[in-house]
Parts: structure tokens; C-alpha cells; sequence
């Protein structure tokens, strides 16, 4: 039986509030590309994917996790988003973009250029995934 998170309500109409936060984070994960600082554009995408899943879980369910191991984001996304394979493919990417943020945060290592691209490409194509969802969503 996996681990009980922490999750929040959230009203519906904060989903774009949210998803607001990730856009942000995301073009800041560019810019910093950009500007060869990959150790912010790699943090900064797991920031984007992390509130943009946010997003998605208060459209979908008017909560959010609230659970300081980030990784249970991803356990409520894949809860409340059911099984399809959109859903389970995006909540693979976030747990690997998730897996990269202590490694990147806490540790002396440095973010590779190609590392923080990879990241900054899965985290855009997930921003934009949720803000799908958002639009759905109606909300």
C-alpha cells in the first residue's frame, strides 16, 4: 500500500494560478538556458513541472499536494487523472524531472548542458500538456 500524502484543498479556479507559475518558471528554465546556467534552468523546470502539476490536480479534484516529498505531486496527479496513457507517460516525466531535483538542489555535482536541456524540452512539453488540461477543464 504506498504512503499516505499530504493534499490540500484548493479551489478549482486557482488551477490557472498555477499554471501561471509554471509558465513562469518555465520561460525562467529557457532563459537560463539560454544564458548557459544550467544548474537554474534544470531547477527551474522541475519548479515549472511541479506547479504545473499543481495546476492539473486542482482542475481535476480541487486539491493539491501539500506533502514536502515532492514526489507525492506525482502519486495524487496519477490518483485523481485515472489511468490513460497521456496521463501516465506525463506523470512518468515528472517523476523523472522530480528524481533530477535533489541531485541539482543539494548536491556539489553540476548540471550538465545537455541534462539542463533535456530537462527545460520535458518540462515545456509538460507546461503545455497542463495548460491543455487547464483549457479542458473550463476552470
Amino acid at each position: 500500500m504506498p504512503a499516505r500524502r499530504k493534499a490540500v484543498e484548493s479551489p478549482r479556479s486557482e488551477a490557472r494560478l498555477y499554471l501561471a507559475k509554471a509558465e513562469q518558471f518555465s520561460a525562467e528554465a529557457a532563459a537560463a538556458m539560454k544564458g548557459s546556467r544550467n544548474d537554474a534552468a534544470m531547477l527551474n523546470a522541475v519548479h515549472a513541472v511541479i506547479s504545473a502539476t499543481d495546476a492539473v490536480c486542482v482542475a481535476f479534484a480541487g486539491r493539491r499536494s501539500a506533502d514536502p516529498d515532492h514526489r507525492g505531486a506525482a502519486d495524487l496527479l496519477q490518483e485523481i487523472g485515472g489511468k490513460s496513457r497521456e496521463l501516465t507517460q506525463n506523470v512518468r516525466q515528472l517523476r523523472m524531472l522530480l528524481a533530477k531535483k535533489n541531485v541539482v538542489e543539494y548536491e556539489s555535482r553540476r548540471a550538465s548542458a545537455r541534462e539542463a536541456s533535456d530537462a527545460v524540452k520535458r518540462a515545456d512539453r509538460f507546461v503545455d500538456w497542463a495548460s491543455q488540461i487547464i483549457e479542458d477543464a473550463r476552470v
